[in-house]
């Protein structure tokens, strides 16, 4: 039996790392003031066909479900949260709603980014604010100190400073032309820029524009670096650009620089965008967002603006075990085990008790030898080993399953204080 293409069951290491951002996210979600929730993994299929239209189809899973209504799998937070947060008429505003959970892509299945993976995601819903873009950028920014990940930059843009230049160039105000060239500049990470020119020449793009452009996208830096090789007095929302890095700094955020070659490849991007690279890795963008008004209006809803970000999980993942930072499954996890039948109540005893004290605690439940039981306990930090010399004397055997050091504890030290078993001195 085979899983379906893209699909992949999640083993417990896997397991426990996803659980352990999640931890960290919903942390400084709560920190932040971000309203945790859930919204729907099934979507009626016009609601994600709401700004890409039906093209999106190739991209999502979608179906007819036994009333013949069209659904379609969540690809991603933003959507559902959208259409949540538009439909509440009295919601008060600004509204800050945070999401971690899976998602559904009919991608090409790649490193890092299977056809189910999992999305952390903030959004910030009412009146456009460069405020509400800083928070979001700094939480993000904090999220990945967190995770204690080095090396993270994270690289801000306007779409309008893009779409401005764009057009200028072109001398074209032209939606599909402005779309076009876009979907060229977000691809300039991915291709060299002679396949990208190759590219759009065929389809009628003059090469010396081309280059231009992906010239332009190559500029990146602090905001003095900028204005040092660019006149950005030409340039549509370049204030706002830096008023939006004068207010990161301002928040103690100093792991960001200027990067016109940053434009986020979904359609209903409107303003501000984002995105959060290890500069010593290969594997892409691990979180992306910005503003995306013109999505709260295709909902309905004139009056209330959006911002927000989404991080890949599993990326963040594979860049956490890239800098050997990936925590041990059994880190603070505790084996008790027990030497013959005779001990084995005084063992179930140890393990409850430990259990009562929000300690995980692992034994054997099939009375098998203790070279077997010592076995299944390697993934855990510690083990009680508990034998009827030590018994008799009050004490139980604690054991380093890391370095193999063992020591005596008492039983009542055990009883006043079952987590010494973790904050013990050396053995």
């Amino acid at each position: 039996m085979e899983l379906p293409r893209g699909m992949k069951d999640f083993e417990a290491q896997e397991n426990s790392n996803i659980e352990h951002i999640r931890y960290h996210f919903k942390q400084l979600s709560n920190l932040y003031g971000f309203s945790f929730m859930e919204p729907s993994v099934l979507e009626s299929l016009t609601t994600l066909e709401t700004k890409s239209g039906p093209a999106i189809r190739d991209e999502i899973y979608f179906f007819k479900d036994k009333g013949d209504r069209e659904v379609a799998l969540r690809f991603d937070f933003t959507m559902g949260l959208t259409r949540y947060a538009t439909a509440q008429k009295s919601m008060k505003l600004p509204a800050k709603i945070s999401a971690f959970g899976g998602v559904f892509r009919y991608d090409e299945p790649q490193k890092g980014r299977y056809r189910y993976f999992h999305q952390w995601d903030i959004e910030v819903y009412g009146k456009p604010n460069l405020e509400a873009e800083a928070e979001i950028i700094e939480l993000t920014s904090r999220l990945f100190d967190s995770l204690l990940l080095k090396n993270i930059t994270i690289d801000i843009n306007h779409r309008n400073l893009v779409e401005s230049f764009i057009n200028k160039t072109f001398d074209s105000k032209e939606p599909q032309l402005v779309a076009d060239i876009l979907r060229a500049v977000d691809k300039i990470s991915k291709k060299s820029k002679d396949e990208i020119i190759t590219e759009f020449e065929s389809k009628g793009y003059e090469k010396s524009k081309l280059e231009k452009i992906l010239d332009f996208s190559q500029i990146k830096g602090s905001i003095k670096e900028v204005e040092n090789v660019f006149d950005t007095s030409q340039l549509e929302s370049w204030d706002e650009l830096k008023s939006l890095f004068s207010s990161l700094e301002n928040r103690g955020v100093s792991n960001i620089r200027i990067n016109f070659g940053i434009v986020r490849g979904l359609d209903y991007y409107s303003g501000m965008v984002f995105e959060v690279f290890d500069k010593n890795s290969k594997l892409g963008a691990l979180a992306g967002g910005g503003r995306y008004d013109t999505l709260t209006k295709a909902f309905g809803r004139d009056d209330i603006g959006a911002t927000g970000v989404a991080g890949g999980v599993e990326r963040i993942i594979l860049t956490m075990e890239e800098q050997k930072i990936i925590p041990e499954l059994g880190q603070n996890r505790v084996a008790v085990i027990y030497v013959n039948d005779e001990m084995q109540k005084v063992a179930f005893s140890i393990a409850s008790l430990l259990r009562l004290n929000n300690i995980p605690t692992d034994i054997d439940l099939a009375g098998r030898n203790i070279k077997k039981q010592m076995d299944a306990a390697s993934n855990s930090r510690y083990s009680i080993i508990v034998g009827p010399n030590e018994i008799e004397e009050g004490n139980v055997v604690l054991h380093d399953m890391k370095d193999g050091k063992e020591g005596t504890i008492s039983l009542e030290k055990l009883t006043e204080d079952p987590n010494s078993v973790l904050n013990s001195e050396k053995l």
